[in-house]
């Protein structure tokens, strides 16, 4: 098996595993769009230059980066109330319950939003962003989590 057929047969897998698990929009992907609020797309999704988890700054870009990616699910506050969040058959993850999250590191939440839920052991709703994201945008998103959460990892 070629490379390129691997990629094309992981990608149908998991789009499958979306849909199934996920929930499926039944009315179309057009019906929402009237009550999705617009939200201008960031100019760049990364933070140029490598940093640490702890001392990647949460800026503007990120909270923009947040809104464009992530509220869909998580919504705008992060409180899990996004407008896929109905369609979803697990829950999206609400970031500002610190129960949960301040007993993860910074590194479990990096590779769930890098690698997606299923590669870490949760909902296969998360995608993987990990090839639109850079690591340090996604290293920003963490601090993000952390400061709607309140908390740090453990």
């Amino acid at each position: 098996m070629t490379g390129a057929s691997l990629k094309i047969k992981i990608a149908a897998l998991s789009l499958a595993l979306l849909a199934c698990a996920c929930g499926g929009d039944e009315q179309g992907p057009d019906s929402q769009k009237a009550a999705r609020p617009e939200v201008a797309r960031p100019a760049s999704p990364a933070v140029p230059g490598p940093a640490a988890p702890e001392k990647t700054a949460v800026t503007q870009e990120t909270r923009d980066t947040y809104r464009w990616y992530c509220a869909q699910c998580h919504g705008l506050k992060g409180k899990g109330d996004g407008i896929n969040a109905a369609f979803l058959t697990v829950p999206p993850r609400d970031h500002t319950k610190a129960d949960y999250l301040e007993t993860r590191t910074d590194e479990q939440l990096f590779d769930a939003i890098k690698l997606g839920g299923i590669a870490v052991g949760r909902a296969p709703c998360m995608p993987a962003w990990g090839h639109t994201l850079e690591e340090t945008a996604i290293r920003s998103l963490v601090r993000y989590i952390r400061e709607l959460c309140q908390c740090e990892a453990f």
